[in-house]
């Protein structure tokens, strides 16, 4: 008898997993944004990049839009497709959020195969009704 009502407590004090207001279209931009990444798309970086952005990467070196964007458009540069690993998502009201993993980026610069391991979380801003990434920050993995 005490085991059906823990159980029934158990239920009504655990709430059902939804997506927060926004996360859905938060999410579909950080897909966007990281496949505007992969792609060398320049134009819609620029579009998807806050002119104030700060850009921290994996040296810890503090950098900026023209920066992160230079560094995803090489000419020379290559990537393969990445999985995401242990993704989070944290929703900070209906216009900010961050969203974060691990993954590994495998490539070629320069005529070099390269490979990188690193985690990094985006935060991103609805600046004007459209998302924009405001902060990146990658930490560099063994």
């Amino acid at each position: 008898m005490r085991l059906p009502i823990m159980m029934l407590a158990l239920a009504i004090a655990t709430p059902v997993a939804a997506a927060p207001a926004g996360q859905d279209t938060l999410i579909a931009f950080a897909d966007a944004f990281d496949k505007a990444q992969l792609t060398k798309d320049g134009a819609a970086l620029t579009r998807m990049v806050s002119d104030d952005l700060v850009f921290i990467d994996g040296s810890g070196k503090r950098l900026g839009k023209r920066d992160f964007i230079e560094g995803w458009s090489g000419a020379d540069d290559s990537f393969e497709p990445v999985v995401l690993i242990d993704r989070t998502v944290t929703q900070l009201g209906p216009d900010a959020g961050i969203v974060g993993a691990e993954t590994l980026l495998k490539g070629t610069s320069g005529g070099k195969a390269f490979t990188s391991r690193f985690r990094f979380s985006d935060t991103f801003r609805r600046i004007k009704g459209r998302w924009q990434a405001v902060h990146i920050q990658v930490t560099r993995m063994p």
